[in-house]
């Protein structure tokens, strides 16, 4: 693939700012993404270079501009392709510093993600090896046959492969997940952890390409054996559609999964339909449980593959998951199988029987998600596990923000449906965090993280009503006041140390917490009343 074949991609609307025809006749040998200043040392002879800009500011003087091109120019990249999302349009500095270094200059627009223009180049690459002759390069008869046969009996991922590249000599081969979860592999490849397997996926072929980015499947072959892309593409649509069998036993399963979903929403369920409703589900009658729910935002289906994928990272534990009527999407995860082997150096048991993933570990990282170790059984050593998975989750569409709440471990299933209340919290408080993430019920140890789960509408309301008159901070002196308490609280009340830190006399202290006290109709010598000021200034 050429650099002015980008271009020619309607897809992709990318725009050329600069750059001389020998120059968009180059080859294209990769992709890499960064917002280094200097990121020669990162780059390899022939790749195009994808940048939000986040290097460069408007005060910025044109020799940083200059440095980042030269960077590129010495590490022989084919072309620079620079996002407009950052400061709304590419720099002039830098298409001048293009210019004189001779590097070619892309444009990038807003609604073209960096992972469209990866994904594009890879499978190009491929293409366009495979347009040599077609039946020097497709599967051996006997082998399609074989892996038609093998599909209609529903034989694992891991022997698939296998008998997939068998007669190339049986070369190291692997199916990874969009998190860098092990699928399968062939006996001839090493154990990957998740860390290692995800940094293999840039360079790996897509089983799905209709999947959700949190469902997709990658094949990656390793090592010198020189394998026909042609037929690598064969063996990936085998795996999509192994894949494709999975999501209909899971979209058959799903039904009993709403019910349980529903009965666990119930504030009182009867406990015989519960234990019908777990045995329906492939799940055990008796605790300990985990009820998560995730909120992403996107469409259910997308939103399912989140949360399954992140579940399939614990190993020998089985859940179900189903889409919660007041939004999110919610699963109840039981404790790890007893005698489950989760050392097993085997391939992930992927398809999904009944709704119920039960998952082996496939490597000394794959249950630990960026190095979290493997989990004990125990719900708490779980929902640790998931924490360590999320980053991995995130990075898998930079355009969503999945969220997540874990409830209490649930020791019966009658505890469930306050499992539920309690998830729906955390994940309330995870929303105000900094960034997406996990948060457990168990993380809110502190009054500001207990307030971090209630509604936005019954924070914004308490604060209201505590602080009466004080709640209308656009007043100047209202403002001094709130300033005045909140310093007081957070000196435990102490007059001398509230003057210190506020550079006040302690008169002037006594004077403005009076008036606090005034207007909000609260005694600050009573606990009580401080903890509900202090409450309220939490909820602002």
């Amino acid at each position: 693939m050429h650099v002015e074949d980008l271009l020619r991609l309607e897809s992709l609307d990318l725009a050329l700012l600069w750059g001389e025809p020998p120059l968009l006749a180059q080859e294209i040998s990769g992709v890499t993404a960064t917002d280094l200043e200097e990121p020669g040392r990162f780059l390899q002879r022939g790749e195009i270079v994808l940048s939000g800009l986040v290097w460069w500011s408007a005060a910025d003087e044109e020799a940083t501009a200059d440095r980042f091109v030269a960077a590129l120019r010495s590490a022989g990249a084919a072309a620079l392709l620079a996002g407009e999302e950052t400061h709304g349009r590419v720099p002039e500095v830098l298409v001048d510093a293009c210019r004189r270094h001779g590097i070619a200059l892309l444009s990038v627009p807003v609604h073209t993600s960096f992972r469209a223009i990866t994904d594009t180049v890879y499978l190009r690459q491929w293409g366009d090896l495979s347009r040599r002759p077609a039946a020097s390069y497709a599967l051996p008869e006997n082998v399609r046959g074989e892996l038609g046969r093998l599909l209609a009996e529903g034989t694992d991922p891991a022997t698939l492969l296998t008998r997939a590249v068998a007669h190339l000599g049986t070369p190291p081969c692997y199916v990874l997940s969009a998190t860098g979860r092990t699928i399968a592999r062939t006996p001839t490849a090493r154990a990957l952890s998740v860390s290692e397997a995800s940094r293999q996926l840039a360079s790996a072929l897509r089983v799905d390409p209709e999947a959700s980015p949190y469902g997709q499947w990658f094949l990656r072959l390793t090592g010198e054996a020189e394998v026909p892309p042609r037929m690598l593409h064969e063996i990936a649509e085998v795996f999509a559609q192994y894949r494709q069998g999975s999501l209909r036993r899971e979209a058959a399963a799903q039904a009993p999964a709403r019910e349980l979903l529903a009965l666990v929403g119930a504030e009182r369920p009867a406990a015989a339909p519960l234990a019908a409703a777990l045995r329906a589900c492939g799940l055990p009658e008796r605790g300990p449980f985990t009820v998560v729910v995730m909120a992403t935002g996107t469409e259910e289906r997308t939103e399912a593959d989140a949360l399954g994928e992140a579940l399939r990272h614990l190993p020998g534990h089985r859940f179900v998951t189903a889409r919660l009527s007041g939004g999110g999407t919610a699963a109840v995860v039981s404790g790890a199988d007893s005698g489950s082997d989760t050392r097993a150096d085997t391939a992930v048991a992927a398809g999904v029987h009944a709704g119920v993933a039960s998952v082996a570990a496939s490597g000394p990282d794959a249950a630990g998600g960026a190095g979290a170790g493997s989990p004990d059984g125990s719900p708490g050593s779980a929902v640790a596990v998931l924490k360590g998975v999320w980053p991995a989750l995130r990075a898998c569409d930079e355009a969503t923000l999945p969220y997540g709440g874990a409830g209490a471990p649930a020791a019966t299933p009658a505890d469930l449906n306050g499992a539920l209340v309690q998830a729906r919290y955390a994940l309330t408080a995870a929303r105000r965090a900094e960034g997406p993430n996990l948060t457990a019920v168990d993380d809110l140890t502190t009054l500001e993280a207990l307030l971090s789960g209630l509604p936005a509408d019954v924070r914004t309301a308490f604060g209201i009503h505590a602080l009466g008159p004080l709640a209308d901070d656009s007043n100047p002196s209202h403002r001094m006041l709130l300033e005045t308490l909140d310093t007081f609280l957070a000196h435990n009340g102490s007059w001398a140390r509230t003057a210190e830190a506020l550079h006040l006399h302690v008169n002037t202290v006594h004077y403005r917490i009076g008036r606090v006290e005034l207007l909000t109709g609260r005694d600050l010598a009573r606990l009580d009343h401080k903890l509900d000021l202090k409450a309220a200034l939490l909820c602002r």
